[in-house]
């Protein structure tokens, strides 16, 4: 009966294997920091005020900030009043991008956020829970010359969130209140060269629309894509990982399928965890570049949680089967109350990300945040999903300790052992503590570069090497993840050496180790 390959190799070999998957770690995070500009750019939009006088305000007439074809503006809402202006005839153009520049499907996606300018008066100050409301258009184009196509219209709520720090007396009238930023669009695509935002803030005192929502003066827009330059690296890493796992992975269950006895269950989730990661890998963003496939965030979504369900599961699984009594082992229904939370916890996060993401590939100026149900449904799901992590990690840190502790008490019986035996079991107690290490490394690299990338201004500067932070973390993480996933089901997989007939009956520890410290059996 053969073992796994890291219970027959030796240290030796082992650091070999070690070194170069640390080369290839090194490689990792260098390409995200020294090739691969910032992950993201944010651009700032200033809206123009157009004059739309039309009666009815037809949805086809579409207002330009400049350009050939430029609306009648007017600098200020002050500049309205002689010239017999309302409210309802004001429209806040905003052309995306700007001047003399054009968006690009290399961005893949296009993220809003939106600033109102809100002047204190004493006649019309801001009430308490005001909501905004605005009449949204959006359209694009792909030729400078050519006519808009309407994209989305909807109408847009949002509850303001603003304070005035200084006295509401009349000396301080016309400055401006502190009010949150508000989330405003997505777009999972940029398949187009122009937009154009066409906002409105239509008065109706009688429905007590936009009534008690202050002087607004201007409307800003920060539009935030990701780089062309990080998606053109982030896509190579992809192609050239894809096939590096698919070939680890086919090798892995040809080795498996070439034993006589039916594979395990801990082979099978790591079969499992490299199918999850193949998943990811697939570079199917390349498509993207010529079809406008608004969904690819949600697809990008759903892809990682399902890694990520798959990687906690087998560290619980991992533990158990180096723990657990002959006949407890090698069923998943002996993990239910360890996986259970893993499903739940997946479970309400792929439904918050569907009521968000979901529901702005129909309409993208949607936000589950901007209404008091949705923000207390999302509130829900987000608590659930983090209890059930809390109650995942607890199981998991409690299963470590057993493992441990079995280890320690089993180690009394080595010196009873021939040499040979002795040696090698020590080895595969070795190999079974640096696999843990290096999966506690990698959960705290994870969260080390998260925090670094968090807190930087995004760049460091040695000398004159810029190094992008960012996109390291980016690069770096996502990489490790494969190599860690492609050491498993090389190290895992059958090993076509033998031990002799005192292992012929396929249990790594016999009567001297009741609990098995290996999956194989």
């Amino acid at each position: 009966m053969a073992g796994a390959i890291i219970e027959n190799m030796s240290t030796k070999k082992l650091c070999i294997v070690g070194g170069i998957l640390l080369v290839f770690q090194i490689i990792a995070f260098l390409v995200g920091g020294l090739i691969a500009p910032g992950p993201t750019t944010a651009v700032s939009y200033m809206s123009v005020k157009c004059v739309d006088a039309r009666k009815n305000h037809h949805k086809t007439k579409w207002l330009m900030p400049w350009g050939p074809n430029q609306c009648d503006k007017i600098r200020d809402i002050e500049e309205a009043i002689p010239r017999e202006i309302e409210a309802n005839d004001i429209v806040f153009s905003v052309h995306i991008p700007l001047p003399s520049m054009e968006m690009s499907p290399w961005f893949q996606f296009m993220l809003f956020i939106l600033q109102l300018d809100i002047a204190f008066k004493l006649n019309n100050q801001i009430r308490e829970n005001a909501e905004v409301s605005m009449d949204v258009s959006l359209a694009y184009r792909d030729d400078a010359f050519a006519e808009w196509t309407e994209m989305a219209h909807e109408r847009v709520p949002r509850k303001l969130k603003c304070t005035f720090t200084s006295p509401k007396t009349p000396e301080h009238e016309g400055r401006y209140y502190e009010c949150d930023v508000l989330p405003f669009m997505e777009i999972g695509s940029v398949a187009h060269k122009f937009y154009l935002l066409n906002i409105r803030l239509p008065v109706n005192e009688k429905k007590k629309i936009n009534v008690g929502i202050g002087e607004i003066k201007d409307i800003r827009l920060v539009g935030i894509h990701q780089n062309g330059g990080f998606t053109k690296v982030w896509f190579a890493m992809k192609t050239f990982l894809t096939p590096s796992i698919f070939i680890i992975m086919v090798w892995y269950w040809r080795r498996i399928t070439m034993m006589s006895r039916p594979p395990v269950l801990l082979e099978k989730v790591i079969f499992a965890l490299g199918i999850s990661m193949t998943f990811i890998n697939i570079p199917v963003e390349w498509f993207s570049i010529g079809f406008d496939w608004t969904w690819m965030l949600l697809f990008g979504d759903i892809r990682q949680g399902i890694f990520y369900a798959m990687l906690l599961s087998f560290w619980i699984i991992f533990c158990g089967e180096h723990m657990m009594d002959q006949h407890e082992r090698n069923h998943i229904a002996g993990y239910w109350k360890q996986v259970g939370p893993i499903a739940v916890g997946s479970f309400c996060l792929f439904i918050f990300d569907m009521c968000e993401r979901g529901v702005q590939l129909t309409n993208p100026f949607y936000s589950i945040w901007t209404t008091d149900v949705g923000t207390e449904l999302a509130m829900a799901f987000i608590i659930v999903a983090g209890i059930c992590l809390c109650l995942y990690f607890l199981f998991l840190c409690f299963m470590v300790f057993q493992v441990f502790r079995n280890i320690s008490g089993k180690q009394s019986s080595l010196p009873a052992m021939s040499k040979v035996r002795r040696l090698h079991y020590e080895g595969l107690i070795f190999r079974f503590k640096f696999l843990m290490l290096i999966t506690l490394a990698c959960a705290a690299m994870t969260v080390i570069f998260f925090i670094v990338s968090q807190v930087t201004e995004g760049h460091w500067k040695w000398g004159g090497v810029t190094v992008q932070v960012n996109s390291a973390f980016f690069t770096g993480i996502y990489g490790m993840w494969n190599l860690y996933v492609f050491a498993l089901m090389f190290l895992y997989a059958p090993s076509h050496k033998s031990y002799g007939e005192d292992q012929s009956n396929g249990d790594m520890l016999d009567m001297s180790f009741p609990h098995s410290l290996t999956s194989l059996e």
